[in-house]
């Protein structure tokens, strides 16, 4: 089986309509992922590559039965269609956007949490799963950006809060034939949706991950956190690398949460408390593979 998405995902795009929409939702769909349509306000009654464009995601879900919605618009209105999405009765949202307000997440957080939504990122590229059959038996299903030409299917689950990282790491791995039952880029965002505990507990319930990757960043303490729900919780073999050992204290590195501003948020300390859970963690990378085989 395969976490958060499959075969019977059928996904709305909002932002089709724009350059970035329209170039992942063409690579999704060579992918195999189920696109059922988009959303972009004003040009409702459009088509893109056959898909059919609304107005708003309730005319979308109501027309087109869609099961997860992914964000891909600018900042400024990323809130208001993550919003849009959860009103219309979407279960899971993907939300790709980068430089929305902590203070609109904060919101957008507290809501999603009391209407029962998953949301993933913002700001990440998104999941992947090879391997499920997609739409007209296609190599699988992504919501995203990740690259479907790096994946291959098999047993080693990936949590990551970097995108980069995350597609070195499946590179890596594929390049040394070791494939990938589902791979989660959870975003690298002071606030964000879906924790790395949340989707460690996917992946330990999920018969076919039998190892688990997580890539994790300076900032924050979203990885001691994971450290004590592996040692707590997860039988399954976790190995680990952790970005930003050689950043200076007080200056962003990346992502809006990839900054020390307290000694948890450091690399030795992050690195300290998965050691001391068992997990295995790579100096680099590319050793993530030699640890996992």
């Amino acid at each position: 089986m395969s976490i958060l998405i499959d075969g019977d995902t059928r996904l709305l795009v909002h932002g089709i309509t724009g350059r970035q929409g329209m170039f992942h939702t063409e690579r999704m769909l060579e992918f195999g992922t189920n696109v059922v349509g988009g959303v972009t306000p004003g040009k409702g009654g459009q088509w893109v590559f056959g898909l059919p464009v609304f107005d708003t995601a309730k005319q979308a879900v109501e027309a087109t039965g869609a099961n997860c919605s992914m964000i891909s618009v600018p900042a400024r209105f990323a809130a208001d269609s993550i919003y849009e999405a959860a009103d219309s009765d979407v279960p899971l949202i993907v939300c790709l956007t980068e430089g929305i307000p902590v203070q609109d997440m904060l919101e957008v957080r507290a809501y999603l949490d009391r209407e029962g939504k998953r949301l993933i990122g913002p700001n990440c590229p998104g999941m992947i799963t090879p391997g499920k059959p997609g739409v007209n038996g296609k190599s699988g299903t992504k919501v995203g950006i990740i690259p479907g030409s790096i994946v291959r299917p098999g047993h080693i689950g990936i949590v990551s809060r970097s995108g980069t990282l995350t597609y070195e790491v499946i590179y890596a791995l594929s390049e040394r034939g070791i494939g990938q039952s589902s791979c989660v880029g959870i975003g690298g965002d002071p606030i964000n949706g879906t924790s790395f505990i949340d989707v460690l507990k996917m992946f330990q319930d999920d018969p076919e991950t039998e190892q688990v990757v997580l890539i994790g960043e300076i900032g924050g303490n979203d990885e001691q956190l994971a450290a004590s729900f592996i040692s707590q919780h997860m039988s399954k073999p976790v190995a680990a690398f952790i970005a930003g050992r050689t950043a200076p204290p007080g200056r962003r590195m990346g992502h809006a949460g990839a900054i020390v501003e307290g000694a948890s948020g450091t690399a030795e300390a992050k690195i300290a408390a998965l050691e001391l859970s068992g997990v295995r963690v790579a100096n680099h990378p590319e050793e993530i593979v030699d640890l996992l085989a």
